[in-house]
């Protein structure tokens, strides 16, 4: 079931997103070569702390931390762990979930770690795009499959992949609400937006086959080629005249 948001809940879901923002913020200012993933979940853990947020990642099935933090070929999940430490020209994602009261917003951002390759870089660049693609067909009366077909379109032109096995989703109390929002599908399908649904649209991108795997701790997906993957999302709010992202810190490009 799709639930339309109060103007009560969007204000407690955008006081989620602030703290993301601010995060994220810090994360592109502050990531270098040398730390591990668990040095970033702990700037995750504090930066919420400071902000009145919680992680709802923390305990969600069990998973052992407060963000995913996922370096090069693992597209999605990966836990952090000391052992793994960023290289000068790697890439890494962070995603969070952030809970303020209740409600939730989600995010992720795929960072630069030092100097990366031009390869890195426009696949970055071609996610990022991918998402605010999909961002222009989020208007009252559209479906979701627009959204879907248009991330699919832009990001296959460019001879990449996105995933067939994770979806964005809806968010509010919960982490995933309806509907799921695939980055493949076909304009004019799927449900239809109205407002003030609360959407997490969510490019992952990969550089090489659509295929991936699951590692033996549960949770960690990786590229099954081993080549590069990237991740970019927001939280949205669908507005009567369009629609309002909720996860960006001010000034965010």
């Amino acid at each position: 079931m799709i639930i339309a948001k109060s103007p009560r809940e969007i204000a407690l879901m955008k006081e989620a997103g602030k703290a993301i923002g601010l995060l994220f913020k810090y994360l592109e200012e502050n990531i270098k070569p040398g730390m591990s993933t668990l040095e970033i979940d702990s700037i995750v853990e504090r930066i919420f702390r400071e902000n009145g947020c919680t992680s709802a990642e923390k305990g969600y099935y069990d998973f052992p931390a407060y963000a995913c933090v996922s370096v090069n070929d693992t597209m999605i999940h990966g836990i952090p762990s000391k052992k793994i430490v960023l290289r000068e020209g790697d890439i890494v994602s962070v995603d969070v979930v952030a809970k303020y009261q209740g409600y939730m917003a989600d995010a992720c951002r795929t960072f630069k770690v030092g100097t990366i390759s031009e390869r890195a870089q426009k696949l970055l660049d071609v996610t990022k795009q991918a998402f605010f693609e999909g961002l222009k067909q989020v208007k009252v009366d559209n479906h979701i499959g627009d959204i879907s077909e248009a991330i699919q379109k832009y990001v296959e032109s460019y001879g990449y992949n996105v995933s067939r096995d994770y979806t964005g989703h809806g968010i509010g109390k919960n982490m995933h609400e309806d509907p799921a929002i695939p980055n493949y599908g076909i304009a004019g399908s799927g449900p239809r937006i109205i407002p003030h649904m609360a959407l997490c649209i969510e490019p992952m991108v990969l550089e090489g086959k659509k295929d991936t795997r699951v590692l033996g701790d549960g949770w960690t997906v990786k590229s099954k080629d081993g080549k590069l993957t990237c991740h970019y999302e927001n939280t949205v709010i669908v507005t009567e005249d369009g629609y309002e992202i909720i996860t960006m810190y001010e000034g965010e490009k």
